[in-house]
Parts: C-alpha cells; sequence; structure tokens
C-alpha cells in the first residue's frame, strides 16, 4: 500500500484478514507504519517519501477524516507531516466496512484500511463488490485456496504470495472502471495494429 506514497495504480487499497490473525496482523501493520524510514525519496534508505502536490496531499488527509468519522479505528499514522513538501504519515485503519468511504474510493496515498473476514464465499463477494478491478493479491499457504481465490477475483491480474510483480511478457490491465486494453505481452501488441473489414456482396445461389 505505501509504495511510492501509496501513489501506485494498483497500491492495494483494502487489506482482508482472516479473523482468526486478525489482531496480530493489525499489531504488526502498526509497527511497520510506525517503523518506516520517512525521508528524501532520492535517498536509498527512504522508505517513505512525499505526496505529488497539495492537492492529493488534502485530499488523502480529507478520507482519513472521514474514515474516523464514519467509525473505522485509527491505529496508526494519519496526520499532516510539517516539513518543507507535502507529506503523510504511513497510516493504518482497523475495524474498516465495505460502506465506508476509505473502502470504496482509491485513496492514492499511504492508507491500509484492514478488513475481518471468516470465509473465502464472504471475502470473493466483498472483494469484488467494487467499481475497480486492476489488481490484487493473495497470500496463504495453501494453493488450492490460493487458486480458488485468485481465479474468483474479477481483476486483471492476481498476485499469489507476492504483489506488483511484473514481466515484459504478462499482460497488465483492468477490469471494470480500472481501464480498457492491456500494456505488456503480446495483447499489448493490438493497440498498435489497425483492423480492416472488406465486405463482399455474394451472388445469391441459384438452387
Amino acid at each position: 500500500r505505501r509504495v511510492h506514497g501509496g501513489q501506485c495504480c494498483c497500491a492495494g487499497t483494502r487489506t482482508f484478514v482472516q479473523e482468526e490473525i486478525y489482531d496480530e496482523f493489525v499489531k504488526i501493520s502498526k509497527q511497520l507504519a510506525e517503523n518506516r524510514v520517512i525521508g528524501d525519496p532520492t535517498d536509498p534508505m527512504t522508505q517513505h517519501g512525499p505526496q505529488i502536490d497539495k492537492v492529493q496531499q488534502d485530499k488523502i488527509l480529507d478520507l482519513i477524516e472521514d474514515g474516523k468519522k464514519e467509525g473505522a479505528l485509527l491505529v496508526a499514522g494519519g496526520k499532516k507531516i510539517e516539513k518543507s513538501g507535502f507529506w503523510v504519515t504511513p497510516t493504518v485503519f482497523a475495524n474498516v466496512s465495505d460502506d465506508m468511504r476509505i473502502a470504496k474510493e482509491e485513496i492514492f496515498g499511504p492508507v491500509q484500511s484492514i478488513f475481518k473476514f471468516k470465509t473465502l464465499d464472504e471475502v470473493v463477494a466483498r472483494a469484488n463488490n467494487t467499481t475497480y478491478g486492476l489488481g490484487g493479491g493473495v497470500f496463504t499457504k495453501d494453493i488450492d485456496k490460493a487458486y480458488t481465490v485468485a481465479s474468483s477475483i474479477d481483476a486483471g491480474t492476481v498476485w499469489i504470495n507476492c504483489y506488483d510483480v511484473g514481466d515484459a511478457t504478462i499482460p497488465f490491465g483492468g477490469f471494470k472502471q480500472s481501464g480498457i486494453g492491456r500494456e505488456y505481452g503480446e495483447e499489448s501488441l493490438n493497440n498498435y495494429l489497425e483492423t480492416k473489414s472488406i465486405v463482399l456482396k455474394v451472388p445469391k445461389k441459384i438452387n
């Protein structure tokens, strides 16, 4: 979620975690957010840089405020960093519900929203309940569950036990409102082709 300060087209806005490990996952997410190195993005040691401009910074902070007002639990961050540039602290929300604004909109910022789920059928239905469908990820030790969920997610790319990994041979693009067409792979060549149709009148067949 925090690659490039969350300013990444396939940044994971929503994180669904099974209820048995939910509390521990939230605890670790909080630690990771609070320990990220904030600084100059040209410094190799930096893990978290600024937002692109004030417009984006204000949008992110507004969404964070709405998250708190709608009842999500702010676990980490959620603040503007007072320094030159447009900075937002790495932010983690727990107890997020599907109807909240932070669950439905593309934040495009360093905000992780963590949801709790019980069953695979439930999480697939909830994950697909969105107007977007660029990418998703599945993390599990059970490869059968991984393939079941990955094949059921309405997204152009689904990663298993990794995230945002690409190759020039792998088509990349989205479902729903996340785009039309594909970059990379053989399918990307279609963007450079012109399809021509020629229609010929055929004489009537005599029986």
